[in-house]
């Protein structure tokens, strides 16, 4: 079975990690992965392409073509070069070794031009060839070029609106596919509207403070996409239950809020509603977790400063 390879931002590791499986996952419910560090090997008949187009941390992905016991390539492994006019090699080092990476990327693509009829090319190539060194085992592997969609437009933001790196982390670890419906009940400026979109699932979003859902609206027609916004506090999830595959949220209640309900009775309120057959991505702050009793098969602590620790739950 074909094996891709995601090196990944350390920011949020651990959220990183478990976004690439769940996304794997939920394209093939067979994908196993094999984690050295910030590197993510899967084994899955799904294309690396659309795992990383999905991922929030990717920061180089590819295809692995075989596993090595050290820098020993032959003719065959430059098979995948056979239409390709340019090329590039990189030295990717998670080892405890210390390599000349310059010096070991030039001797690589000297040994390439003379198995091959493609040319070196810094910039923008047909091609990346890549080794990968760790202290566990080293990979041979490459990635093709291909167009990477561009982020949704926001013309217009919010002082705490949801980080749409994080959002769109929850919807993915969620487990949310494209055509399923998420809901945000607390949609602010769009942020998860507009993440959902980005990614081919369709989203409704409330918000009880007809300037959000003004806002809202304004971001999502920057970007032409079509996701519905309704005026209403989070009491509306009961009328349409069955319009929506999951929730994905950041509840707002605190200094953010302008509710002047005690948050934790809002809370209550919140909870006593929540469906419990839907997929769930919830971010608040560290202690209300306590209060939402929704026994989440993950939890993550997002840090922000000495007064504040944001806290994921995914259901």
């Amino acid at each position: 079975m074909p094996e891709s390879f995601f090196i990944l931002s350390k920011d949020y590791l651990e959220i990183a990690i478990d976004e690439i499986i769940s996304i794997a996952k939920t394209y093939d419910r067979f994908a196993k992965a094999q984690i050295i560090s910030n590197l993510v090997i899967i084994q899955s008949k799904t294309n690396w392409k659309e795992i990383a187009n999905r991922a929030t941390f990717v920061k180089i992905s590819g295809q692995i073509l075989r596993k090595m016991s050290g820098l020993f390539l032959d003719e065959e492994n430059f098979e995948v070069l056979k239409n390709a006019k340019t090329f590039v090699c990189r030295i990717i080092n998670l080892s405890s070794n210390n390599f000349n990476i310059p010096e070991l990327e030039k001797a690589m693509g000297d040994m390439i031009t003379k198995f091959s009829k493609a040319q070196v090319s810094l910039e923008n190539p047909d091609i990346s060839i890549y080794l990968i060194f760790t202290d566990q085992e080293n990979f041979f592997g490459f990635s093709k070029r291909y167009e990477i969609k561009s982020r949704p437009k926001k013309i217009k933001k919010h002082p705490h609106e949801l980080d749409w790196k994080l959002t769109r982390a929850m919807i993915n670890l969620a487990g949310l596919k494209e055509g399923e419906t998420v809901c945000d009940p607390f949609c602010g400026t769009g942020t998860t509207l507009l993440e959902a979109e980005s990614m081919g699932i369709h989203a409704i979003g409330l918000d009880f403070d007809e300037k959000m859902c003004k806002i809202s609206k304004e971001n999502l027609d920057a970007n032409q996409y079509n996701s519905k916004i309704i005026k209403s506090d989070f009491s509306q999830l009961t009328k349409m239950i069955n319009e929506f595959d999951g929730i994905v949220t950041d509840l707002p209640y605190g200094t953010a809020s302008k509710s002047s309900e005690n948050p934790e009775e809002l809370l209550k309120k919140f909870v006593s509603i929540l469906p419990k057959r839907k997929k769930i991505g919830i971010m608040c702050k560290k202690g209300f977790e306590k209060k939402l009793k929704i026994n989440p098969i993950k939890k993550y602590e997002i840090y922000r400063h000495k007064s504040l620790t944001r806290i994921i739950l995914i259901k």
